[in-house]
């Protein structure tokens, strides 16, 4: 069953994504800070080509058990294809220690799919004796399509995290980014979902991909095309964490973001 669900969703997001179209790409920011959807990153900068210098604040809260981990998060963009990112993941009260999650990324110069090669350091429990330091590398790729007339972007990852010399996994994971009935919602809506066996952090709150993967799903607010704010970039995210387990999460967030130069 297991195996079922992960091929039923890997197809659909090819599906989402075929096509040759420009899609409407938002550049929110995940989870772990870095410009992407919910748990993985895509293959785009936050102001890759917009602005040499461009910086995005964001914040998301994970709502589990009756309890809410909080992310300040803030990223940099410089040079058109370099992003420097970092998250501190603050645990609900009596947890264990927070994490500090820091980020890279380098797109390549290609016109047509958004490529991108990254890695982050991640401290895990800080100030607790199960402290320790986990790493990923990864590289995303991200390109446009339609379904339905409406457009999409489709991002796959593939990575490597490091934190046990004996484990041989492989990161993996696949998501869309949707413009949601444009004639309706006049571009301000985006239908975001991503499904992979890692998640934004090697210790989550509430989005546990240990067992089956964690797969993400909600909307994703464009506050830009408000004309008095269309020089900046404003996001809110309402999402579902981990929706497929019986310990799913809620989320929100919002994210600002200003070109500087």
């Amino acid at each position: 069953m297991k195996y079922l669900r992960i091929i039923f969703i890997s197809f659909l997001i090819v599906l989402l994504g075929h096509a040759n179209l420009d899609a409407q790409s938002l550049k929110g920011m995940s989870l772990s800070g870095a410009t992407g959807l919910y748990s993985i990153p895509s293959g785009r900068i936050g102001w890759e080509r917009s602005s040499d210098f461009g910086l995005d604040l964001g914040y998301h809260t994970i709502i589990s058990g009756g309890k809410a981990a909080h992310i300040p998060k803030l990223s940099a963009s410089l040079f058109k294809w370099l992003e420097l990112s970092g998250a501190f993941d603050i645990r609900p009260e009596n947890e264990r220690g927070n994490d500090f999650l820091t980020g890279i990324k380098i797109q390549f110069p290609i016109t047509r799919t958004a490529l991108a090669l990254g890695g982050n350091i991640q401290s895990i429990g800080m100030g607790e004796n199960e402290y320790y330091t986990a790493g990923q590398v990864y590289l995303a790729v991200s390109y446009a399509g339609t379904f339905f007339d409406m457009p999409a972007e489709t991002t796959v990852v593939l990575g490597k995290t490091f934190r046990d010399p004996t484990d041989s996994s492989i990161d993996f994971g696949m998501g869309f980014d949707m413009l949601l009935l444009p004639g309706i919602f006049e571009g301000f809506v985006h239908w975001i979902t991503d499904f992979s066996n890692f998640s934004y952090s090697d210790k989550p709150y509430g989005a546990d991909s240990i067992w089956r993967g964690v797969l993400n799903t909600g909307l994703r607010i464009d506050l830009s095309r408000i004309p008095a704010l269309n020089r900046f970039k404003f996001v809110i995210d309402v999402m579902m964490v981990d929706a497929f387990d019986k310990n799913r999460a809620f989320s929100m967030g919002l994210v600002f973001g200003i070109p500087i130069l």
